[in-house]
């Protein structure tokens, strides 16, 4: 599988997918007009090792709602990423069974490489 899971309206995420110069049968999913499936979360969650790797601790929500003051289990990353988009971490870019998460220079980098060898 190759597909790219991001948010349209941001610009770090449309930075890196073209900064990846990406063949043409990636697929897709702005995860604010195309919610994120249990099926597909599970899916990710099996790439990434942990649900805890694919929430971000960055969104403002996670602030706001205190999360970070709270001892979350993977049951409660999963949860909440699936209740709403800005707990996932972005863009997520799934390319034949290997997961990059986020927008660090480091894996964005390590994408790159891994798309063009």
């Amino acid at each position: 599988m190759k597909k790219i899971y991001y948010l349209k309206t941001c610009s770090t995420c449309i930075r890196i997918i073209k900064s990846l110069e990406l063949p043409k049968d990636v697929s897709f999913q702005d995860i604010k007009t195309e919610e994120i499936t249990v099926k597909q979360i599970e899916a990710l969650q099996k790439l990434a090792g942990s649900y805890e790797a694919l929430f971000s601790k960055r969104a403002k929500l996670y602030k706001e709602m205190g999360l970070k003051d709270q001892n979350l289990t993977e049951k409660d990353y999963k949860h909440y990423i699936l209740e709403h988009y800005t707990f996932l971490s972005r863009p997520v870019i799934v390319y034949n069974d290997t997961i990059f998460i986020g927008n660090s220079a480091k894996t964005v980098e390590a994408a790159k490489q891994f798309i063009h060898e």
